[in-house]
């Protein structure tokens, strides 16, 4: 895309996440992106800490934090300022292939329908698992997720496709549609909020398109760290705000049926990470004494 391009990336109280996340885009600055980080409101010094590493990155800090949604709102306003006519949102707790912006840019250069792009997301810890394929949503069965989300990476995940929803994690944009489609909606909170987006520019007649060749790792829920039955209830407070904005009262019966079970087993779940992320350390620890 021959247009400028701006990265916006979130920052609330991250500031050791947000300074990786910066250095594994040193390459692609350098191929033309602007860089942006959007301080939210933090109270523990990290906008100073990421000027003082990072003196070659623009920093807005807001004064208070808007939340996620606010935030990319905030930023994307400070980038067209800038004169981008692209936006790439990212996470501070990912890291970037240094051709992650070119692969994106280039399908919103080549395809005027489409409307949203988004990478290929692979967990940081274990880097052949995806965690984002593409997004499956049916407002019908109150039933959002992510495709291929904990499977091992392949062919099949490396197809570039048209897809339901781009997850808020990453994803590229022309200012000019944010702009159209009006943004995020900040009443939203931590969740569901990018689906939301997604709907309403399928609304307008783009394609949500998800472009493999693009590659980001993320360290999930950096956000939340020891916190993490506090993620699994803001993404369902999320998922029923989106049934309910949407009208699907089906979807919202079946979601408030269906979601005891899934709390139980994202919670059960969550256990035996934490039980095998244990035993690995173990493990480790045993080799390194054996050596």
């Amino acid at each position: 895309m021959t247009s400028p391009a701006c990265i916006v990336v979130i920052n609330w109280n991250g500031a050791d996440d947000t300074i990786g996340c910066l250095r594994s885009l040193e390459p692609v600055r350098s191929s033309g992106c602007m860089v942006l980080v959007v301080d939210n409101g933090s109270d523990d010094g990290s906008a100073g800490r990421i000027r003082m590493a990072c003196p070659e990155t623009e920093v807005l800090a807001l004064p208070l934090n808007l939340g996620y949604g606010g935030g990319c709102n905030a930023g994307c306003r400070r980038a067209e300022e800038l004169g981008a006519k692209a936006v790439i949102f990212l996470n501070n707790d990912t890291l970037v292939d240094p051709l992650f912006a070119v692969s994106l840019l280039l399908v919103l250069s080549r395809d005027p329908t489409a409307g949203m792009v988004v990478p290929k997301i692979l967990y940081a810890d274990r880097p052949c698992r995806i965690w984002y394929a593409g997004g499956e949503v049916d407002l019908s069965r109150g039933m959002v997720r992510h495709t291929g989300i904990r499977r091992k990476d392949g062919p099949r995940y490396s197809q570039s496709s048209h897809t339901g929803y781009a997850t808020g994690c990453c994803f590229a944009m022309r200012t000019r549609d944010f702009r159209a489609v009006g943004g995020f909606d900040e009443g939203f909170g931590m969740y569901a909020e990018d689906v939301d987006l997604s709907l309403r520019v399928r609304e307008l007649g783009f394609s949500i398109d998800y472009e493999p060749s693009s590659v980001v790792w993320h360290r999930v829920s950096a956000s939340y760290r020891g916190r993490p039955l506090k993620k699994i209830w803001l993404r369902s407070m999320g998922i029923m705000r989106l049934l309910r904005k949407h009208g699907s009262w089906t979807g919202m019966m079946l979601f408030m049926l269906l979601e005891p079970f899934r709390l139980v087993r994202g919670a059960a779940s969550l256990a035996a990470v934490r039980v095998m992320g244990v035993l690995h350390a173990e493990a480790r620890s045993n080799e390194e004494g054996a050596a």
